[in-house]
């Protein structure tokens, strides 16, 4: 997406999924001495949105009529069910320490073996994240083997739109072919399971390249793209017997063919399509161009559709690369591209059914339906045809079937006129914050990356007023709700038309407010409001990490006064109960600070508690004053019930990374906590219903969704409902069964 400057997207370290019923151990809390509980059943599904995320790859199997995968940048993988309409998730067995796994570099199917499937993960190749992983499947994802390898993959950097990097050779099942950005070329003789430098490949890595951009088999020959070249040495290699590489002769030169992005061959031609850009994208293309190679003459011929660089009927710089090629397979010299990063003008996608002679802009027939996932308007009257256009795909059984990956959905066609979402069981939101309202229609709204504030009246079906608009935001940075208020809600994010809003129907509508500090704009960070919503706390961090002072506001926005002896950057907290309460934890210092003033001033409480992690979190139990729990990773739980002047070690897990509250159990006193907690064996997501003595894991080892340590919450109204934030596979919430 490219509507909030920096998201975790970009920097971590529809109806609902597929139910799942999961059985799972109790543990009793070490302190405690009775009992252990009962181990409850629950079943895990999402709360819909639909996509939100890039899908930077889909690929139709070629041997089987109707079967296709996706591949996301942080979300994982899924495999379409065209019975059901729907995707089914392949990767959310992958765990707390295996969150850097959710992004897909590529994937990679054996067309005469149909069951086989086979994923490279690995999210960034940056030093402080771990190294990539092969899945393979013999049942086509539902059951996995693992290769750990020894380099970094990047599906969430630059060039995560290129590919597919990984490739079952066409000569034998047994070989596969691994492009890295800075490890050159692998190569795997025995389905996946050991992985070997190709020692003969010519091009050179770097530390900081894209390396190998494209893997693709043109009859029994291989291609690979090099995104290293500049512009001026060879970008395109090939071999012919899986030993010997060689440069292609006569490749395209220059600005605009300087990064292959894509390629895709037309057996029934024997020509071979490349798409190219001056950059990988998705973001940074100026130029670009199309470029087809009759592989049996060896002859290349330009069939760009339109060349980058006009003026749009504005003024603008027509200016952007191609992205997306696919051929259609019953239809020889048929072909469809993308542009991409194209701005000005719209990306549309182009097809040929000439062998690229004259090509047709889809675009300007299209009509969408975004019914399904209301979002997609952004707030306007009607969806754009989409940005970082990057995956395409033609159903080699139907020629009338294409669907194209954007920045935040999948859409597809049966009829090259009328498109809509192909999206359900895809989510790849990443998640921020999760209010569940006490009273009113919706169980939950949410703040998430990239797609703002969405309002849940159903949770299996995407929020039909869409995302929040008066403003839009792009990322949201606060969302909260005035507990004794609840119709009162409040929210700040990044956008371009205001960075505060607030609400007095639950946050059904919004009101943007009639003022905003400066720093607003710039660094727009958490917000509280107190208890009966009549003092707002607002928090200012730029996305660099730089922190300012707090501001305070008595009239709904309109006047805003610096609180100077609140912890700078620190997340404001509300006391439930007493509105002249409020409460900061200062991660910097390990310091507690609290508010009886309504926030006028902060005076320093509990001090020495755990520093030096701006991920440490404070939360205020319901309905109760002074009541704090405090969550500091590996240093574990610890709760105040005197407002914060004395803090003691709770009960529970080795480790606490987010809690919150839901619904008492029926006959206790106390509201039931939910934590993202580890012990030593494994970081999961807990319960408990006696005040944190003892706690039971409620997913299991099938439902992990990677980093989950964002927020959590329960339902106030439905016992044993819980809704977690994942980063990259949306809003999951689990029910007892």
């Amino acid at each position: 997406m490219h509507t909030s400057p920096l998201s975790r997207r970009t920097v971590l370290a529809g109806t609902a999924a597929a139910a799942a019923l999961t059985a799972v151990p109790a543990f009793q809390a070490r302190a405690a001495e009775q009992a252990e509980p009962a181990a409850p059943a629950y079943r895990w599904r999402n709360a819909v949105i639909g996509g939100t995320g890039f899908v930077t790859g889909v690929l139709f199997h070629p041997s089987v009529k109707d079967l296709a995968y996706a591949r996301t940048d942080i979300g994982g993988a899924y495999r379409w069910d065209d019975r059901t309409s729907r995707w089914t998730p392949l990767t959310d067995h992958l765990g707390w320490d295996d969150w850097n796994l959710l992004g897909v570099e590529a994937l990679a199917v054996d067309p005469a073996h149909p069951d086989r499937l086979y994923l490279a993960l690995g999210t960034y190749a940056q030093s402080w994240a771990g190294n990539g992983a092969i899945l393979r499947s013999e049942d086509r994802g539902a059951t996995w083997a693992r290769t750990d390898l020894t380099v970094k993959l990047g599906a969430n950097e630059d060039g995560r739109g290129t590919g597919e990097r990984l490739l079952v050779d066409p000569r034998s099942s047994d070989t596969l072919w691994l492009g890295t950005r800075h490890d050159g070329l692998l190569k795997s003789t025995d389905r996946g399971a050991t992985w070997a430098a190709a020692s003969t490949f010519p091009a050179t890595p770097s530390a900081t390249g894209q390396g190998v951009t494209l893997l693709v088999a043109a009859g029994r020959t291989v291609y690979a793209g090099w995104g290293d070249a500049g512009g001026t040495a060879t970008n395109l290699y090939r071999t012919a017997d899986g030993t010997t590489w060689e440069p292609v002769p006569g490749q395209p030169t220059g600005t605009a063919a300087k990064v292959p992005i894509r390629a895709a061959y037309d057996r029934h031609t024997r020509e071979l399509y490349v798409t190219y850009a001056d950059a990988p994208g998705p973001n940074g293309q100026s130029d670009g161009s199309v470029h087809k190679l009759a592989t049996a003459t060896g002859k290349w011929t330009e069939v760009t559709p339109v060349k980058p660089g006009g003026t749009t009927s504005d003024g603008s710089t027509d200016s952007f690369g191609y992205g997306g090629v696919a051929v259609d397979a019953c239809r020889p010299g048929t072909v469809v591209v993308s542009t991409n990063n194209r701005w000005a003008a719209v990306d549309t996608l182009y097809r040929s059914t000439d062998g690229g002679r004259s090509w047709t802009s889809l675009k300007d027939t299209a009509v969408f339906d975004v019914s399904e996932t209301p979002y997609l308007k952004w707030g306007e009257d009607r969806p754009k045809f989409g940005w970082w256009i990057q995956a395409v795909a033609v159903d080699p059984y139907d020629s009338k079937h294409i669907v194209y990956g954007t920045g935040a959905t999948l859409y597809g066609t049966r009829d090259l006129k009328r498109w809509a979402p192909q999206i359900r069981g895809l989510e790849e939101t990443s998640v921020r914050q999760l209010i569940s309202p006490p009273t009113g229609e919706a169980h939950l709204i949410s703040g998430c990356g990239d797609i703002g504030v969405l309002y849940h009246e159903r949770l299996t079906a995407s929020p039909s007023r869409g995302m929040a608009t008066n403003p839009v935001f792009g990322t949201a940075t606060g969302l909260a709700m005035a507990a004794a208020r609840p119709s009162y809600v409040v929210r700040t994010g990044w956008g371009d038309h205001g960075n505060g809003a607030w609400s007095n129907d639950g946050g059904r509508t919004w009101a943007p407010f009639a003022a905003q500090p400066a720093l607003g704009k710039d660094a727009p960070g958490p917000i509280a409001t107190n208890t009966d919503g009549s003092v707002l706390l607002w928090v200012f961090v730029h996305w660099d990490g730089t922190k300012y002072p707090a501001q305070r506001s008595t009239d709904n926005g309109a006047t805003w006064a610096e609180v100077s002896s609140f912890p700078k950057g620190a997340t404001p907290v509300a006391d439930p109960a007493d509105p002249t309460r409020f409460y900061a934890y200062d991660t910097d210092t390990g310091t507690l600070f609290a508010s009886t003033d309504s926030g006028l001033t902060f005076t320093a409480r509990a001090t020495g508690l755990p520093s030096g992690d701006s991920q440490f979190e404070l939360v205020a139990a319901p309905g109760r004053s002074g009541d704090l729990w405090l969550s500091t990773k590996w240093n574990g739980l610890y709760r105040s019930t005197d407002g914060g002047a004395n803090f003691s070690k709770a009960a529970g897990p080795w480790a606490s990374y987010t809690l919150g509250f839901g619904k008492a159990a029926d006959g206790a006193a106390y509201p039931a906590i939910y934590m993202v907690g580890a012990t030593e064996a494994i970081t999961a997501v807990y319960r408990s219903d006696d005040e944190a003595k003892t706690w039971v894991r409620i997913n299991d080892d099938a439902h992990q969704w990677g980093w989950t340590g964002e927020t959590i919450t329960g339902d106030p109204r439905v016992y044993g409902r819980v809704y977690l934030a994942t980063n990259g596979r949306g809003i999951q919430y689990g029910e007892p069964v």
